[in-house]
């Protein structure tokens, strides 16, 4: 692991328990105003860009496919639009000692910050490197996907940002795209390279390995591949109890359904008995969260009306509900005061809604 040369004003060096860590990051970034990191810039007040209130409840845009559903359905909450303006949001992260919500706009090279508290929506960082999915580790800090400089990278207390990976068998990675962080500190990140795509989201250029899903040990630094099956490897969970993994596969062609595996997690290191876990039949999934109860609320997109927003399924990879959005949903995360608020950032908005259940991992 190295340091990167973007960071935000030093503070100078120091060594924090992991409580103590948790708390300076979030000081830090609410306070800071310097280098890559900027002082909260109001963007537009959520309340500016609410939509129309509903009629009446129940919200129409909520779909109960199965009765099962019924458990995890607030019969009088609606989905709320809090803010649009982006060009591609993505990457949503709660930091809840902090109450605020971070996500990406990919193409607009930006990371956006929307606090609880106000409703405002204001810039965290910019340039991001045209930052795409986030999470937390086990100490609170952000870790990130990063497109355009082709790696996966830490922000420490300090607000200097450590590279935790570039590279894989001294072949620079493709573009990581999502990543989640299992209990025993492990990371695991998705890499298929769309940020090499194009411009318009990271740069063109070459890939030089396959589109692996990585296992990263960041005590180590040691990397290793933990499944090689993927076309375009994408959105990723973990179960509540770590059993299982979850991952997104958005890389079949057209006319085939695109689907999402699941495997069993072995010594909290390995993968074993992959699996197909459903199929997203017109459209295609992005990122993915369980809850829980172990159901898999899917980021649905590309199928049009009726169809783009969420899909909730059971364990047993049963369709039991939707919620329906004007716009493509590309990743959602639980979050919210007792997390018990889904949110999801769709296309060029993010919107919200409260559910009878909770998010498995808080980070």
């Amino acid at each position: 692991m190295e340091k990167s040369n973007r960071s935000i004003r030093p503070t100078g060096k120091m060594i924090l328990s992991g409580s103590e860590d948790r708390r300076h990051f979030i000081k830090t970034v609410a306070t800071t105003a310097a280098g890559a990191f900027i002082a909260p810039s109001l963007i537009a007040s959520s309340r500016e860009h609410s939509p129309t209130p509903q009629i009446r409840y129940p919200d129409p845009s909520i779909v109960i496919i199965d009765k099962q559903f019924e458990k995890y359905f607030q019969f009088n909450a609606a989905v709320e639009q809090l803010w649009t303006g982006a060009r591609w949001a993505e990457g949503p992260v709660w930091f809840g000692d902090g109450r605020f919500l971070l996500f990406s706009d990919i193409p607009n090279n930006t990371v956006l910050r929307w606090t609880e508290e106000t409703g405002e929506m204001s810039k965290f960082q910019t340039p991001s490197n045209n930052a795409n999915g986030h999470t937390r580790d086990k100490q609170g800090r952000l870790i990130s996907c990063e497109h355009d400089s082709r790696r996966l990278t830490r922000t420490e207390p300090d607000g200097s940002i450590t590279i935790l990976a570039d590279k894989f068998q001294n072949k620079r990675l493709n573009a990581p795209n999502d990543v989640v962080v299992h209990s025993n500190g492990s990371i695991w990140f998705t890499d298929p390279g769309y940020g090499i795509l194009s411009n318009y989201e990271g740069h063109v250029d070459k890939f030089e390995l396959p589109a692996n899903v990585y296992r990263l040990d960041p005590s180590t630094g040691e990397m290793v591949v933990v499944s090689d099956e993927f076309i375009r490897p994408n959105g990723l969970c973990f179960s509540p109890d770590e059993k299982l993994l979850y991952i997104v596969d958005t890389g079949q062609s057209k006319d085939k359904p695109q689907p999402i595996r699941v495997y069993d997690v072995i010594d909290g290191k390995k993968l074993a008995n992959g699996r197909l876990f459903c199929d997203m039949g017109k459209g295609n999934s992005d990122g993915i969260r369980c809850d829980i109860d172990g159901n898999v609320w899917a980021a649905a997109g590309n199928g049009g009306a009726g169809y783009d927003g969420v899909h909730v399924f059971t364990p047993q990879g049963k369709l039991i509900g939707k919620i329906c959005l004007p716009e493509i949903c590309s990743n959602l995360c639980f979050g919210g005061k007792k997390y018990n608020r889904l949110f999801m950032t769709a296309s060029q908005s993010l919107y919200a809604l409260y559910v009878n259940t909770q998010g498995a991992q808080r980070p």
